[in-house]
């Protein structure tokens, strides 16, 4: 079991405003609610539905950083009520803070990814560039401890639940995707194996590797570094904007929204939806007051007068160009 802190980051008033704007339903808010498999399924379902993955900082700013601060964190997805989310290790080591305040067992590790190709992942694994969080649930002090792993900022096609750190188990995603690890050596690695994140978009498809980790723990200051160059260096995140908001919906058993349902995209000035099926354009922006609008139009998100002129002369400013051509 791994060395919980004895001080948690938020208080419960924190909690109780978190739980609101995640909108968490009631039967899953009290003190003596179990810290189980079901409690985290719901609490990882509004997190990413509440809180989108996005880029926008690196971006839309003067400063052009990304700031870890669980309470700076809390303040820009929280209390700030412009509906903003973060990028990978922003929402997920936020989310960490969530979990341990609430007295789950759990810790963050780094992870490698393959860089997308086509919209597909090709080629080697990159160094550590996200993160992913490992939790030990006990359903019972007799039981083993069961591990499962949240990625609540990865993206379009992360996980949308908690997925057992199990081989070949495959867990059901958005629409007819399916997800799974597996345990495989990675090109470069000689004594040890890794866990691989793999997707299909159906049955019928192949299965892709996106990222690979091997579960071993990382603390945050290991993400103040990985941090600084993903935000830093000319990586995809600084030439990209990106946004990815899934969204809630209902399941079919119950009137409790408490699913996935689709998720809405923004790449650069392109507004995409998918609703579980095919990706369809929604909106196409050719200057920054249209992508200012679909902002706000598509996920809610408002930005400031400073922010906004943070963008002006960057390299992914929209100046009037045909954006389906970028």
């Amino acid at each position: 079991m791994v060395q919980q802190s004895c001080q948690p980051t938020f208080t419960k008033a924190q909690l109780t405003k978190y739980f609101d704007h995640i909108q968490l339903p009631s039967k899953y808010r009290g003190d003596d609610v179990p810290r189980d498999l079901s409690l985290l399924t719901a609490l990882h379902v509004h997190q990413i539905t509440a809180i989108p993955y996005e880029n926008l900082s690196l971006h839309y700013s003067q400063h052009k950083t990304v700031d870890l601060d669980p309470h700076v964190l809390y303040t820009k997805f929280v209390e700030n009520g412009r509906n903003r989310g973060g990028y990978c290790m922003e929402g997920s080591l936020f989310f960490l803070h969530i979990l341990s305040s609430l007295g789950f067992d759990a810790y963050p590790t780094g992870v490698r990814i393959r860089l997308r190709e086509d919209g597909v992942p090709n080629g080697e694994y990159v160094g550590v560039t996200h993160m992913a969080l490992i939790v030990d649930l006990q359903p019972s002090p007799e039981s083993q401890v069961e591990q499962y792993v949240c990625d609540a900022a990865f993206g379009g096609d992360g996980p949308t639940v908690p997925m057992p750190l199990k081989e070949g188990v495959i867990t059901r995603n958005l629409g007819t995707q399916e997800i799974r690890f597996v345990c495989e050596f990675v090109p470069g690695s000689r004594r040890h194996k890794f866990w691989i994140y793999q997707y299909r978009n159906s049955p019928e498809k192949p299965w892709n590797s996106f990222y690979a980790f091997n579960a071993t723990e990382f603390l945050e200051q290991d993400f103040q570094v990985v941090n600084f160059f993903t935000s830093q260096a000319q990586t995809f995140q600084k030439t990209t904007v990106i946004i990815v908001k899934f969204l809630l919906g209902k399941s079919q058993d119950t009137d409790e929204k408490n699913k996935v349902a689709g998720k809405l995209m923004l790449i650069n000035g392109i507004v995409k939806r998918n609703m579980g099926a095919k990706t369809e354009v929604v909106e196409v922006c050719s200057n920054e007051a249209e992508r200012i609008q679909a902002l706000e139009k598509w996920f809610g998100i408002t930005l400031t007068d400073e922010e906004v002129s943070g963008i002006k002369g960057y390299v992914t400013e929209l100046t009037g160009v045909d954006v389906m051509a970028v």
